[in-house]
């Protein structure tokens, strides 16, 4: 069935794309766990208020997203009517005007709740951070800046995604206004992140192209893009070994885990990287498969670590 020929829900569960939404849960999972193992014990309202926060936040940048690339998303559309899955505004399964407004409700409800968030936590400055999140990402799609358009988008999505939502949440959990230990787990995350933005260009390059949106992958091809992605992987995983060394803040045994879970992912991109030409769109998909689970597992799995060791030392048992 078309998802223009579903119920209103179904449509709007459509348009909301929760295939993606790991995208923003994974990072604040890692920066709640990072949090967590700064503070010494785990706050539930902390966490709560986070997860809310990051719901919100995936609902503004879905719709807001959809409906400033829905110029883009048309073209795509017309040069492969059978090879890419619907667009919410292009295919009329939403109307952009409902789009926009439920992006721009999304939005102030992120803000709003981390006004609420800064008040009941003692959180100083925690609303405003938030407001500079949504910022980030109108500099993203939206004039005047329009970074996905005129180049950087990526290295902008990488900083928003892979650096400023560990941290906004590292500091929402703890408080830690500081320099932590756990900051070094960041800069291995981030480099991922970059990876995570490079690679979603490859199926877009050839409608980015002609729709004016300078990407990676539309301004120095797909194979310059698939080798920028896997040389970042691999940056990534020394990164990340050798920061979670220095930190102390992992165990060596998921230190070790999480290094193995990206280096298995990492040749396995590396084998079908060769299939996942321009317009392959099948193959693209098995090749961004592989890449986030490099990069959400071995975060998920730190930090679920380091959430878990954290309650056992704080009752008595292993602290690091």
């Amino acid at each position: 069935m078309h998802p223009a020929s579903r119920s209103l829900i179904g449509r709007w569960t459509y348009a909301a794309k929760l295939d993606s939404w790991p995208k923003l849960l994974v990072p604040m999972l890692f920066g709640q766990a990072l949090g967590v193992a700064a503070a010494g014990q785990l706050n539930p309202l902390a966490f709560g208020l986070g997860l809310a926060i990051t719901l919100c936040e995936l609902l503004f940048v879905v719709f807001l997203n959809d409906w400033g690339d829905r110029r883009v998303d048309r073209i795509k559309r017309q040069m492969f009517p059978d090879d890419c899955s619907p667009k919410t505004i292009p295919d009329e399964i939403l109307p952009a005007s409902a789009v926009l407004t439920a992006g721009v409700i999304a939005g102030l409800a992120v803000v709003g709740a981390a006004f609420v968030a800064e008040h009941l936590l003692a959180r100083p400055g925690l609303g405003w951070a938030a407001l500079g999140l949504q910022t980030l990402f109108l500099a993203y799609s939206f004039a005047p800046l329009r970074l996905n358009y005129r180049g950087g988008g990526e290295w902008l999505e990488g900083l928003g995604v892979g650096l400023a939502l560990p941290c906004f949440h590292l500091f929402l959990q703890s408080g830690a206004s500081v320099w932590v230990r756990e900051l070094w787990l960041v800069p291995g995350f981030f480099l991922l992140a970059i990876a995570s933005a490079v690679a979603s260009g490859l199926a877009d390059e050839q409608s980015d192209r002609r729709g004016g949106k300078r990407t990676y992958a539309s301004e120095y091809g797909n194979r310059a893009a698939r080798a920028l992605v896997e040389r970042l992987v691999l940056a990534a995983c020394l990164i990340w070994a050798v920061s979670m060394r220095i930190s102390g803040a992992v165990p060596a045994p998921i230190g070790a885990l999480a290094v193995i879970v990206i280096l298995v992912n990492w040749r396995r991109l590396r084998a079908v990287s060769p299939e996942a030409k321009t317009n392959a769109f099948v193959a693209q998909r098995r090749y961004k498969h592989f890449l986030h689970q490099a990069q959400w597992r071995s975060a998920a799995l730190i930090s679920v670590a380091l959430i878990a060791l954290t309650m056992i030392g704080s009752c008595g048992g292993w602290r690091g």
